[in-house]
């Protein structure tokens, strides 16, 4: 199963989920796109296995994924503060992986019926979300 993990600005998130991914062990392909390479290097830190940066990554990436996992941004053309470009918004949106978006209010996306939750506490559903869809397979 090929996941990748797509973030931007410094990268925490995309290297909390790397390194929650890791720590739990799910057997996957794990692939870190950085919408800059700050972002990339600090998703590799967490424990993805390769890294690439920028648009054409992002798109080339999202083709032929099964899981993608990021911010609500991602989805959402200049997003995280303009770094998400249009291109990369549709690529992830028409991609036919399922996607595991956290609600990251600070990107102005703001999904009503969500209950709030810290940083970690994200990181930590999503990694066990992630791990119930390998075992499902």
């Amino acid at each position: 199963m090929k996941v990748v993990v797509i973030d931007g600005q410094g990268g925490r998130l995309g290297q909390l989920l790397c390194e929650a991914i890791s720590r739990e062990k799910i057997k996957c392909d794990l692939l870190a796109v950085g919408t800059n390479s700050i972002a990339t290097s600090a998703m590799l830190k967490g424990g993805a296995m390769q890294g690439a940066t920028g648009e054409n990554p992002v798109i080339v990436a999202c083709r032929d994924a099964d899981v993608i996992i990021g911010p609500i941004g991602i989805v959402s053309a200049d997003s995280l503060l303009g770094e998400i470009t249009p291109k990369m918004a549709v690529a992830i949106g028409q991609s036919r992986a399922l996607k595991l978006l956290l609600p990251v209010s600070h990107c102005n996306n703001q999904v009503i019926g969500v209950r709030q939750l810290s940083m970690n506490e994200m990181v930590a559903e999503t990694a066990n979300r992630l791990k119930s869809l390998i075992k499902e397979e």
